[in-house]
């Protein structure tokens, strides 16, 4: 059995010395991370398609094989404080692990805060029932599905 996390520990403790899961805990459960992205070769920029990872289910914005997902997607990142640097320019705006690498606070609607998993959706942050699944988009085709991302 894993030991509660305590009150507010993202406030005190830096990424480098959090426990794996109050690492984990900072993932709010919106799915943006899980959205195929495309990266401008000449300018570096980076914009969000609706188009989903096969392995992201839309209606819980979750990945449907999360401890295994390497076996079948090789090229998914894990984040972790030792490559945050190197991740910062593709990752949502909203993301925890991005806004506490800078310094900022978890907004309201975050299941650390709220204490409710659904804020999330709730606030319309999460790609819940916006997505398409990549298998059903030939990869010629991602830029007719590029989004704002949801804030």
């Amino acid at each position: 059995m894993t030991a509660p996390l305590r009150p507010r520990y993202w406030e005190d403790t830096p990424p480098s010395r959090m426990t794996r899961p109050e690492w984990e805990a900072l993932c709010d459960g919106c799915g943006k991370c899980c959205m195929n992205k495309l990266e401008d070769e000449d300018t570096g920029e980076v914009v969000m398609t609706r188009v989903a990872c096969r392995l992201f289910d839309d209606t819980t914005c979750q990945c449907a094989q999360y401890p295994i997902r390497h076996q079948f997607v090789p090229e998914c990142i894990v984040l972790k404080p030792t490559n945050m640097d190197a991740n910062l320019y593709w990752m949502p705006e909203t993301c925890a692990y991005k806004l506490l690498w800078q310094g900022k606070k978890l907004y309201d609607w975050h299941p650390l805060i709220s204490g409710d998993p659904q804020t999330v959706h709730d606030a319309r942050v999460s790609m819940q029932s916006r997505t398409v699944p990549e298998f059903e988009i030939d990869e010629d085709d991602w830029e007719d599905h590029i989004i704002e991302e949801p804030t």
